[in-house]
C-alpha cells in the first residue's frame, strides 16, 4: 500500500460507513514491513471505540472490507498460497486437485485475465507454441472506445473498480499522471498487479487445455507507475467519503455485482461534481446477482420487452425520469462493442458489451 495513496484518498471505515453511516477515517495501526513508500504488511485500524475494526494489509495489498471476516474464510486460500511453487510442481498439483479445485479455479482466471490485459506486453516470440491465437487486448481497446465518448481528458484521482490484475489502472496513470487506485475482490489477480508496480514483472499460468497450463514470465513496464496502487475492497461499500475522485473506471461489473444500482449510486457519491465514468457490460447476469436486482434481462412481456440498454438510458436520465439515479446522467454510448476473451487454445468467449458514460451533475 502505498503511503501516498492512503494519505491523500483518507480510506474510512467500510464497517463503520455501512453500519452506523459514519465516518471514521483509518489509521496505520502497525507496520512490519516496509519498502520506501510502500507498507508490504501490517495493519489499518478503525480508531472509533465502538468499533476498532482491523484491515490488514498483505503482500502489499491492504484488505478494507466491512465484511471482512467472511473474505478472508472465502479467500484464504488464494491469501495464504505460496508464490514460489515451481512450474513442474504446479502441473503434478493441478492433475491431482481436479477441475473443480480451487487451484484450478484462481489459475483459470489468472490466465483468463492475464492473457487479455498483458499478451501484448510478452516478448517477440513467448506464445509461438499456441495453436490457436485470441489476440490480448479487449480491455485496452474498450477503455480506449469509452474514452471517445467524454468531452475531456479526465483528471486525477482516478477509481479502477474492478481492476483484475490491473492494465487499466496502468493505462490511465500512463495517459494522464496523477493517483489512480484499482480495486477488486479477487486477491490472487491483484497479487498479480501488485507484483507488476513493484517489480515491472508478470507471472502466470496460461490455460492450454483442461488443467494443463504452461508458465509464463516476463517484464512489463508502464509510465508512471508510481501514481497507481492496488486495494482490495468491495465496489458496493468501498471506503471513502463522497467526491473522493474525478473520474471512475468500470469495466464488466456492472453485472457482476448483487445490485447494479446501487453500484451506479457509489460511483455518483464517490464522483466529485462533473466528475465522469466509463462502465461497459455484456449484461451477462452472474448468480450473484439476484433475478430482481438485473436491469432488464427479464419481463419480456413488459413494455420494454426487458431491454437492459433502454432500462440503462432511463436510470441515467434525471432530468425525464423521476426513478433514475440522481445527479448522475448519460454523455454518450455505444451500444455494440465487441470484447474477445481466450479461454484456452480452442475456446473464445466473444461478447458484444454496451459502453456507456456518465457525469455527476
Amino acid at each position: 500500500m502505498r503511503i501516498a495513496h492512503f494519505d491523500t484518498l483518507k480510506p474510512v471505515c467500510p464497517r463503520c460507513k455501512a453500519e452506523r453511516q459514519s465516518i471514521s477515517p483509518l489509521t496505520i495501526a502497525k507496520v512490519a514491513h516496509q519498502q520506501d513508500d510502500m507498507i508490504i504488511d501490517g495493519i489499518l485500524s478503525c480508531p472509533d471505540k465502538r468499533c476498532l475494526r482491523q484491515y490488514p494489509i498483505i503482500d502489499g495489498i491492504p484488505i478494507i472490507l466491512n465484511n471482512i471476516d467472511q473474505y478472508v474464510n472465502e479467500y484464504f486460500y488464494h491469501i495464504t498460497v505460496r508464490s514460489d511453487i515451481s512450474s513442474v510442481a504446479e502441473a503434478v498439483l493441478g492433475d491431482i486437485a481436479g477441475p473443480g479445485s480451487e487451484f484450478n479455479r484462481m489459475r483459470h482466471y489468472m490466465s483468463l485475465y492475464s492473457w487479455d490485459h498483458y499478451g501484448d506486453k510478452a516478448p517477440e516470440g513467448e506464445f509461438k507454441h499456441l495453436s490457436a491465437k485470441t489476440p490480448p487486448g479487449s480491455l485496452v481497446n474498450c477503455l480506449n472506445a469509452g474514452m471517445t465518448l467524454l468531452k475531456d481528458k479526465p483528471r486525477a484521482p482516478m477509481i479502477d473498480i474492478g481492476c483484475a490484475v490491473g492494465r487499466c489502472t496502468f493505462e490511465l496513470a500512463a495517459n494522464q499522471p496523477g493517483l489512480v487506485l484499482g480495486i477488486d475482490l479477487n486477491f490472487s489477480l491483484l497479487r498479480i498487479a501488485q507484483r507488476i508496480l513493484r517489480e515491472n514483472h508478470i507471472s502466470f499460468p496460461l490455460k492450454r487445455s483442461g488443467v494443463i497450463y504452461d508458465r509464463h514470465d516476463y517484464d512489463v513496464e508502464f509510465e508512471n507507475k508510481e501514481c497507481v496502487d492496488f486495494w482490495a475492497c468491495d465496489a458496493l461499500v468501498p471506503p471513502f467519503e463522497n467526491d473522493s475522485f474525478n473520474f471512475a473506471n468500470c469495466l464488466n461489473v456492472f453485472d457482476a455485482v448483487s445490485s447494479p444500482r446501487r453500484l451506479l449510486q457509489v460511483i455518483r457519491d464517490m464522483l466529485k461534481t462533473g466528475g465522469n465514468a466509463i462502465l461497459a457490460t455484456p449484461y451477462d447476469w452472474t448468480p450473484s446477482t439476484p433475478m430482481q436486482n438485473w436491469v432488464g434481462g427479464h419481463s419480456q412481456f413488459s413494455p420494454d420487452c426487458g431491454a437492459p440498454e433502454t432500462l440503462v438510458r432511463r436510470m441515467l436520465s434525471p432530468q425525464e425520469n423521476p426513478h433514475a439515479v440522481k445527479n448522475l446522467s448519460l454523455v454518450g454510448e455505444i451500444e455494440n462493442h465487441p470484447w474477445e476473451l481466450r479461454v484456452h487454445n480452442r475456446h473464445t468467449a466473444s461478447y458484444s458489451v454496451h459502453v456507456f458514460a456518465c457525469e455527476k451533475t
